[in-house]
C-alpha cells in the first residue's frame, strides 16, 4: 500500500520521526510504541485525506513542514547510513 498524500510519502515521515525520537533519547519499548502510534496516525492522515479531499491542501502544507524539519534535523544521517553508496 502506498501512503502517499500529494506526492509526500508518510511513511518516510514516520521512518524520520522515529529517527528523531532516537536521536532525543527514546529507546526500547517507548520506541516501539511510538513507531506504532506514529504508522497509526499516518494512516488516519491518509484515509482523512480520502474522506475529505477538501482538508488535502492544509495536510499536505503540514506533511511539507514535517519533510523540511526533518531533513533540517538529520534524516540525511538516516538515508546515507541505511542506503548503499552510489559510485559515479
Amino acid at each position: 500500500m502506498n501512503l502517499i498524500v500529494h506526492g509526500i510519502n508518510l511513511m518516510i515521515i514516520v521512518f524520520g520521526l522515529v529517527e528523531f525520537a532516537k536521536k532525543l533519547g527514546v529507546k526500547g519499548k517507548g520506541l516501539t510504541v511510538l513507531s506504532m502510534v506514529l504508522g497509526v496516525l499516518a494512516g488516519v492522515v491518509y484515509q482523512w485525506v480520502q474522506l475529505h479531499p477538501d482538508s488535502a491542501q492544509w495536510v499536505q502544507v503540514i506533511l511539507f513542514g514535517l519533510i523540511v524539519g526533518l531533513t533540517a534535523s538529520g534524516i540525511y544521517d538516516f538515508a546515507n547510513a541505511r542506503w548503499p553508496k552510489v559510485r559515479g
